[in-house]
């Protein structure tokens, strides 16, 4: 993917899909495949659906809600949304006409994101009023805001909800801190056991790393996954989806002119007024990025829309959404975008200009371009405005999403920001990898067959190097020696469904992230991969035995570093065979070829070694990164970066020192000897270390509990 500004980029994902249809066909009852896996499991109380943008989840509640409403006894359904701007997403849909027993219908005085008035106490008390009204009425389904929604729940009480369906669209808006009051409510009604919720979520980590749930509850929920991979592969009309960051420097406006091709249907996110990014002033800098778009022709009166002659001679029309100086003006924007008539007519707006709106639940299928500039700190975000270019649309073959950031250089006064920013960009880069790949079965060796894999036309072979694809799902089966199994049901949910969010926590872990691409040289593989991972994990599952925190990180590396291996194998084929632990990267400009040609990325290094963990946990998962980071950025940024990432003097801590100790005590009992600090493996001398420092911290802690008791007596 070359870089249209200055050549300097940071690693980019690109990706093939297989085109099947599979996610535009109906069943019978008019279901779509992530529909129909949720519709199977809505019996159950509580039931978490963890699906991409565009994939059909309001859909899916509604056949859910309906069958509760209808078979399992509840008196009404509130759904929940985030935005005003996403309540037209539960509008009334014809149900019955496409097979399904019931239509889904509001009553209008019930969609209160229709209401007039924004979702502040002060002014929301009407709202919370006609809350109390449905409560109180034999109507079926309500749909606010979030923000309503906590109001209610704290005036009207936990009670008046009971044998009601909640559905909360946009999960992650929720955590388990208790200043979260959405959590803290939701966490109430888990406790008193009375409703029935269904959530629902695009991206299920939060950018601020909180967990959505307690352990406790989370374990409450069924879920139902279905995955960007499934999607894209099952789409119809889109072929390619491209994901690049990209470095400028100077103005942003000026880089912009070089990013945004007036030919695309193109969101563009302009960055917050309180960034470095930013200029100060946002109007400014949305009529320079329309006047580097051609010239300004007026306004056309029905739509609010901008009106841009175009250098081809073509009028472009440009919706603003970050003019709100004019309320009224700003409200005929956004009834234009939303026009229902206007929602199949390519032709309607050629780009868009936001800020902070346009992201999650914002529906434009042509969109073909996400502009981003500036580095978004919630990898949510990101994933979120991703999700406004993957709409599947006739005749939209391809799809992109570019993330413009400032170029760390030396003369560059906020240069540990700017380097901050570079290394979020890898890592949302890497997540990317991780969510656009096949999901993985992984099994201990000779586990034997899985149901549902094809193994090839030999079947699968008893002490072979077996790779099973389920032809349905993507899903591909692997063994792996001395791999180590849950024994939990919770540990066994969570090698299954949760893998993303133990990755995407590691991945945004800063120290596993500085040493990992940039202090290369003093890192040892098992460092980042036994015990920063390990400790992400402990942290994250404490209620997990120690069995089962150790299996959840096994899976959690294989799948970052077979991704890894198998991008290797599809792009330089010679690296699938060097030797273990070796530097081989990617070739300069080496991307991923494609999503359907990933499995046979997989075939390709499965063939040359026999997996077992001691194999994987001695692979820098940030590796390939880093190669690529080396050879496209210019000599005076890289030694810049690194000269700040270096000035670190990293140590080791008391609870890396622990985790170091345990391991230590594992080797022993392997071996029958304990790690030796001058030994020529480096893994063995840094548990060594390890060992002696845990000694020292000990005896530090010991030398203070003995001078504490002298004090007392």
């Amino acid at each position: 993917m070359n870089n249209p500004t200055n050549f300097d980029t940071v690693p980019s994902v690109s990706i093939t899909t297989a085109r099947t249809g599979a996610a535009a066909k109906a069943n019978e009852l008019g279901m779509r495949t992530m529909q129909e896996r949720a519709y199977a499991k809505r019996g159950e109380q509580y039931l978490l659906i963890k699906s991409p943008p565009a994939s059909g989840k309001s859909r899916a509640l509604m056949f859910v809600a309906l069958d509760k409403l209808h078979n399992q006894g509840l008196q009404q359904a509130l759904v929940v949304v985030p935005e005003r701007s996403i309540g037209g997403s539960f509008a009334d849909e014809a149900l019955t006409q496409h097979g399904f027993y019931w239509d889904w219908q509001v009553e209008p005085q019930w969609n209160l994101c229709n209401a007039p008035g924004v979702d502040e106490p002060r002014v929301a008390k009407g709202k919370v009023e006609a809350v109390k009204k449905f409560l109180a009425s034999t109507d079926k389904v309500l749909v606010c805001t979030h923000a309503t929604f906590r109001f209610a729940v704290e005036e009207l009480g936990i009670e008046a909800f009971d044998n009601r369906l909640i559905a909360i669209d946009e999960f992650h808006h929720v955590s388990a801190n208790p200043d979260n009051k959405l959590g803290s409510q939701l966490g109430a009604f888990i406790a008193r056991d009375k409703v029935h919720v269904v959530a629902m979520t695009g991206s299920y980590f939060r950018g601020d790393s909180e967990a959505v749930l307690s352990p406790s509850d989370e374990g409450k929920f069924e879920t139902v996954t279905y995955t960007y991979y499934e999607q894209l592969n099952g789409y119809r009309w889109l072929k390619s989806l491209d994901i690049g960051y990209f470095f400028y420097t100077g103005r942003y406006v000026d880089a912009v002119a070089k990013v945004l091709d007036p030919a695309l249907k193109t969101i563009v996110h302009i960055p917050s007024v309180n960034s470095r990014e930013s200029l100060k002033d946002k109007e400014r800098e949305v009529n320079e990025i329309m006047h580097a778009l051609g010239d300004w022709k007026g306004i056309d009166e029905a739509t609010g829309f901008h009106l841009i002659l175009g250098k081809d001679g073509r009028t472009l029309k440009v919706a603003d959404l970050v003019d709100d100086s004019d309320a009224a003006k700003r409200s005929r924007v956004l009834s234009a975008l939303k026009d229902p008539a206007h929602k199949d007519d390519r032709g309607h707006v050629d780009i868009i200009i936001a800020l902070g709106m346009a992201k999650e639940g914002f529906d434009w299928i042509w969109c073909e371009h996400a502009l981003t500039i500036g580095y978004r700190s919630s990898l949510t975000e990101v994933v979120q405005i991703i999700g406004r270019a993957t709409r599947d649309a006739q005749g939209k073959e391809r799809a992109r999403f570019t993330n413009l950031i400032a170029e760390p250089t030396a003369e560059q006064s906020a240069v540990a920001e700017a380097v901050n920013d570079m290394l979020k960009a890898i890592s949302a880069s890497l997540l990317m990898e991780q969510v656009l790949a096949p999901r993985y079965e992984f099994t201990p060796r000779n586990a034997g067959a899985q149901e549902g894999f094809d193994y090839g036309p030999d079947g699968y072979v008893e002490g072979g190097k077996n790779l099973g694809v389920n032809k349905e799902t993507g899903e591909i089966h692997i063994e792996i020696n001395g791999l180590a199994k849950p024994k939990s049901k919770e540990g066994k949910r969570i090698c299954k469904e949760d893998l993303n969010e133990v990755i995407a926590a590691f991945i945004q872990d800063k120290t596993a992230l500085e040493r990992g691409t940039l202090d290369k040289e003093n890192t040892i593989p098992e460092e980042l991969t036994l015990e920063r991972l390990g400790k992400i994990v402990r942290e994250r599952y404490p209620e997990l035995s120690e069995a089962d925190h150790e299996a959840v990180r096994q899976h959690a590396i294989a799948v970052i570093n077979i991704t890894q291996q198998a991008k290797l194998a599809l792009d330089t084929p010679e690296q699938a065979q060097a030797p273990t632990g070796s530097e081989g990267g990617a070739e300069d400009g080496a991307r991923p070829k494609g999503n359907t040609d990933l499995i046979d990325g997989v075939r390709k290094f499965i063939n040359v070694r026999d997996l077992d963990i001691d194999l994987i946990d001695r692979i820098n998962p940030f590796e390939a990164a880093y190669a690529v980071l080396a050879k496209t950025m210019d000599e005076k940024s890289l030694r810049q970066i690194q000269t700040s990432i270096a000035g670190k003097n990293i140590k080791i801590t008391e609870d890396e020192a622990r985790e170091l100790a345990k391991r230590a005590l594992q080797f022993k009992n392997e071996r029958g000897r304990v790690p030796d600090i001058n030994s020529a493996d480096a893994w063995e001398k840094r548990m060594a270390e390890g060992v002696v420092a845990f000694a020292r911290y000990r005896a530090q802690a010991k030398a203070a509990q003995a001078q504490g008791s002298a004090a007392n007596g």
